[in-house]
Formats: structure tokens, sequence, C-alpha cells
């Protein structure tokens, strides 16, 4: 019997060739549309009963999409970790398969925050484009060893970063909705402490909880006011977790120190905004995850998520 599927996983396209024999190995028909970022709500609808699974980035998998794909659809294989684009409550309701890849790049992620952090604190790129201007002009920077970490969501990534940052010789404050594994709080030596004193305490607060209701917008005016005025805000987790009108007026107004930000309420950026034009932000183009190894674990997890969740037998 064969299947189609829909394969819109922006990281896959470029080395579809070396997967279309494992496709055909399994009977699998591909419908491979042009994707820049993201398959946004109408996209899909357009292809909507043509296809029996799904390979997926970060697709507007909506329960209008999920109610026009069923009852054909039977699995969606979402290349990576994050799911919030997705709407699992209606997956569940039409009994599609949702899979994923967890802990899919704890590894580059907390690499991307610590250098960040090193960034920042030792002042490089502010110094190279200085040097590039002809200016010789000593900077002051400071060791990580003096600096406080607070990290927003103690995960696998927020383990991952507080183990590095705790090797520098940082303070580490930490803060979850979920209790935390007192194991890892004992040999790391973090500090878990509420929300309102790691805003307050932190010279560097990095966000790596899950996007869901409880978090949008977690970082907002009213949050922003209780940092430091030197304190950096990371954000490697998703875009929506900031608010980033309000983080646009504290970073103009000086209420804060700077921000680090990989992922942004709509992506791609858009080329009008005023984060494009501030000195004491780094930005990065949704790139955390950049990780040859990482990434060829998930081009294979995916594929057999896909596989199984057509009810076929996958071998390695």
């Amino acid at each position: 019997m064969n299947y189609t599927v829909l394969l819109t996983a922006p990281y896959m396209l470029p080395f579809l060739e070396r997967f279309k024999p494992v496709f055909k190995k399994y009977n699998l028909d591909l419908i491979v549309p042009d994707v820049q970022e993201r398959m946004e709500e109408d996209d899909l609808l357009k292809y909507a009963g043509q296809f029996d699974g799904a390979v997926c980035g970060d697709d507007r998998y909506s329960a209008r999409v999920l109610e026009a794909c069923s009852p054909r659809l039977k699995v969606i294989s979402k290349w990576g970790t994050g799911v919030d684009s997705i709407d699992a409550t209606a997956c569940s309701r039409f009994d599609i398969k949702l899979c994923r890849t967890p802990n899919a790049f704890t590894t580059p992620v907390a690499d991307t925050v610590l250098g960040y952090m090193l960034a920042f604190a030792r002042r490089g790129p502010w110094m190279d484009a200085a040097m590039k201007r002809g200016e010789w002009e000593k900077i002051p920077g400071k060791t990580l060893s003096e600096c406080t970490l607070g990290i927003i969501g103690i995960g696998n990534i927020g383990k991952a970063v507080t183990r590095r940052a705790r090797a520098f010789g940082m303070k580490v404050l930490g803060t979850d909705i979920v209790e935390v594994d007192h194991v890892f709080i004992s040999e790391s030596g973090i500090h878990m402490t509420d929300f309102e004193s790691l805003l307050a305490d932190s010279d560097f607060i990095s966000v790596n909880c899950d996007l869901n209701p409880t978090s949008h917008h977690l970082i907002n005016a009213n949050t922003l006011e209780r940092m430091k005025s030197s304190a950096v805000l990371i954000n490697t987790a998703r875009g929506p977790i900031v608010d980033e009108t309000a983080l646009v007026a504290a970073l103009s107004s000086g209420q804060i120190g700077g921000a680090a930000l990989d992922v942004f309420e709509f992506e791609p950026l858009p080329l009008d905004s005023p984060l494009l034009k501030m000195d004491h932000v780094m930005l990065a183009p949704h790139n955390s995850n950049s990780s040859p190894t990482a990434w060829e674990r998930i081009h294979w997890n995916t594929i057999k998520n896909l596989v199984e969740g057509l009810g076929l037998k996958y071998e390695e």
C-alpha cells in the first residue's frame, strides 16, 4: 500500500535526495511544497485531504487545519522538539499521532547561551567593530565568575546551561513551574528561587522554557521593570515568550542593558524592526539548533516516527 506524505521541514529539504530512497522503500509518495520558514494555516489547507502523513517544521497545524486533513491524516512527525505550533488537543480529537524528537537541540542551544554571555561579558563583538572602524578602544569587560545567571525553565536545555555556567564559576538561579529533580539541584549547585527574585538578582537571564499559555509574554513590561538596568536578556526558546514591543521599549529607554535573541514573535524578523538598529542587541535567525550531529540524528528519528506512525515497521 502506498501512502502520501507532505514534507515541509525546512532543515530536511536541502538533503531530500539522500532520503528519497528511504521514502521509496516504504512506498511513501512525497508532496514537497516550496517552504521558506514555515507553512501557515492557509498554505496547509491547500493540501487538506491529500496526504496520510506529514513531516513538518514549525508549521501552523491548527484545529481548523487538522479537521480539514482528517480522517486521512494519520501522523504528524515534527522535525525537532517543540510542538507549540501544532494543536495537540485537536490531534487527539481527530486521532492523529503527534511525534517529535525530545532533547533534540540541548547541546547546541546551551552552547549558544554561553556564547552570548561570553560576548556580552568580554565585549568581543564591540571591540572587534571598534577596531574595524579604526578605533583603539579598550572597552571594559568582566568575567562570567563575577556574574549571576538566571534560568527560566530547568528542563534539558536549562540543565545543560546550568552545567556550563557553573563550570565558568557563575552563580546560577533557576525557576520553573514544575518541581526540579533534587539530585540535579544538589549536584549542580543551582539555587532554585521564585520568578521575581530571579529577575531582580540576575546579570543575565536566559529563557529556556516551553511556549504554552502560561509562558506567552512571560517577559513583558512589568517583568522587564524588575530586571537590573545592566541585565542582558537571552532568548533561545520561542519568540512569543517575550513581548517584543515591551522589550524594544525597555532597550530604548535603558531599562535593561541588552538582549541576545535567536527567536522572535514574527519570523523572519521584519526589516523595519527597531531591534536591527540597536547596538546593544545581538540577533540570529532562529539558528541556535545548528549542529550537524544533532541534525543528522533528528533527520532519521523524524523519518522513523513517520514510518511507525503510519503503522509500518521501521528498519534501521
